[in-house]
């Protein structure tokens, strides 16, 4: 595999029925020919970090929830977080957050916008692309405002219309297309 997938995202088509997926909009943090790594971007839980993450509260974004990251180990945390020079390591220049190892002035130093996954979606080597190959996803770009949106209820229906042409469509298709 020569080209990486890596920042964009991958938007559930309709024809999707996998639980895990549907209607979701997952940023793709790694990709390479041993696979893939991302975390789903609008499933928040109802886990507030207020409950869960206490010194943490303030410093997360709205909504201060823990996201549903993905099926896999959704004990595992992954904060990510952005700073206004985009200096990280990560896609974007996103940087990754320990919330164990220091208290958060110490970890966050100049990041200002912050997200907690519980889990991560991943894949093994040619799976993902077998799957885009028989299209239960979009592949499309990703922008750093997609991780931080504060109205994750509407990010894919709002990352089809601004993708346009036949994705537009989609934007408001119904849970259960039967019932149209």
């Amino acid at each position: 595999m020569s080209f990486s997938l890596t920042g964009q995202l991958l938007v559930s088509r309709p024809i999707l029925k996998d639980p895990n997926f549907d209607g979701t909009i997952t940023l793709l943090l790694e990709h390479s020919a041993d696979g893939a790594i991302g975390v789903i971007l609008n499933r928040p839980s109802e886990l507030t970090i207020a409950e869960t993450f206490a010194p943490w509260s303030s410093h997360v974004s709205e909504p201060s929830v823990v996201f549903a990251g993905g099926p896999v180990e959704r004990s595992a945390l992954v904060a990510l977080g952005a700073t206004p020079d985009a200096d990280g390591d990560l896609v974007f220049g996103l940087h990754s957050v320990d919330f164990a190892e220091q208290a958060p002035e110490e970890a966050l130093g100049n990041i200002d916008r912050l997200r907690v996954f519980g889990g991560y979606a991943g894949w093994s080597g040619g799976q993902l692309e077998g799957e885009i190959a028989n299209d239960a996803w979009w592949v499309v770009d990703g922008f750093v405002g997609d991780l931080f949106t504060d109205r994750p209820d509407r990010l894919w229906a709002d990352v089809l219309r601004r993708n346009g042409g036949e994705m537009a469509w989609f934007a408001h298709f119904p849970e259960d297309a039967s019932l149209n």
